[in-house]
Order: C-alpha cells, then sequence, then structure tokens
C-alpha cells in the first residue's frame, strides 16, 4: 500500500486510532506550493484566526494582520511571493516574502490555530529559504511573542535589533545566513 494509499484508507475509517495524526504524519501530509493572489480569501481568514493569540497577548486587536482589507491581501499577493501549507486540502499555514537587495524578507506567517505547534511554520520557513538565492533572511516578531522567537530561535535566526515601539514592547529583527555568494547549494549555482 502507498503512503497515498494509507493516508486515504485511514481517512476513510471509523477506528478513531487512525483519524488521530502524530507531528510527523502531519508533515508528511502536508503539502507546500506557491501562494497566489487566488488564495487572498482564504489567506485572509487564516491570518485573522492566527494573529489573534497575538492580539491577546498584546492587549490590543489593531494591528495589521487584524486589519487588513482582502483588497490589501490581494495586492500583497501580487507584489510579492510566498507559500501555502494545506492539509487535505485545507489551508492550514502561509508564508509572505519578498527579495531585497540579497534580503529574504519574511513578512507574514499564518498557522491554524489548532495546528501550531506541528512543525508547519517551520516546514514553510525551510521552504521560502531553499526557494530564495538570497544571502540572508530576516524576519521580525514582537517582544512579548516568545514562541515566535523561540521557533525562530530553533530554526536558526539570530537576534539582530530591537526597535522600541514606545508602548514598553519592542519590535525584534532577527536574521539567518542563508546562501554566501558561490556557495554550491545557492539555487542556480554550478558546482
Amino acid at each position: 500500500m502507498t503512503t497515498d494509499s494509507m493516508n486515504a484508507h485511514r481517512e476513510s475509517t471509523n477506528d478513531p486510532r487512525d483519524r488521530t495524526a502524530s507531528a510527523d504524519d502531519t508533515e508528511s501530509d502536508v503539502v507546500i506550493a506557491r501562494i497566489t493572489e487566488a488564495d487572498a480569501g482564504e489567506v485572509l481568514t487564516l491570518q485573522r484566526a492566527a494573529f489573534v493569540s497575538e492580539a491577546q497577548i498584546y492587549g490590543s486587536a489593531d494591528m495589521p494582520p487584524l486589519t487588513q482589507t482582502l483588497t490589501e491581501v490581494e495586492a500583497e499577493l501580487r507584489a510579492g511571493d510566498g507559500l501555502t501549507a494545506r492539509l487535505r486540502g485545507r489551508l492550514v499555514g502561509a508564508i509572505r516574502y519578498v527579495e531585497d537587495d540579497g534580503v529574504l524578507l519574511i513578512g507574514r506567517i499564518a498557522i491554524a490555530p489548532d495546528m501550531q505547534g506541528e512543525g508547519i511554520g517551520r516546514h514553510l520557513l525551510e521552504a521560502a529559504e531553499r526557494s530564495s538565492s538570497a544571502e540572508v533572511a530576516e524576519l521580525f516578531t514582537g517582544s512579548l511573542s516568545e514562541a515566535n522567537i523561540r521557533l525562530y530561535e530553533a530554526c536558526g535566526y539570530r537576534e539582530a535589533e530591537r526597535v522600541p515601539q514606545g508602548d514598553g514592547t519592542d519590535q525584534v529583527f532577527l536574521r539567518k545566513p542563508l546562501h554566501q555568494v558561490g556557495d554550491p547549494s545557492e539555487p542556480g549555482a554550478s558546482g
């Protein structure tokens, strides 16, 4: 039986043990694909659900991931790049990024609340890094977002700068070296 047919079999049985997926099962079933403008509605819904916990941490829903409009998300998807993560057709994660002057600038990473902690964010970060020819990746999060900072540090990111926000919190910028110029692992490099 192939992996796909095994997964299909699990979905078709009534045995509760077959419907309980471990983190490893979840990761292996996740399909990563290029984000498109057609994904905008689902991406907006996902990001709003994902960032509610951030709003609770900071005591305010007045943050771009929660106030952004569909038109703004569509424009971002046209102007940048990104990836989606789907589990059996359901959008469970998204990451947006642009490359600028040798830097992969990673924007919003949104993971469905019920799928957080399953490795999907790490999987999306790694896929974005692999798709880039940039020398370094950079992302940011708020200083109270301790789980995000732990994830990014576990993925090799290191704090580069803190920018005070005037409310007792900081915006924390983290960087990670990627492909060095001439590195054989750089996309498009030979030898």
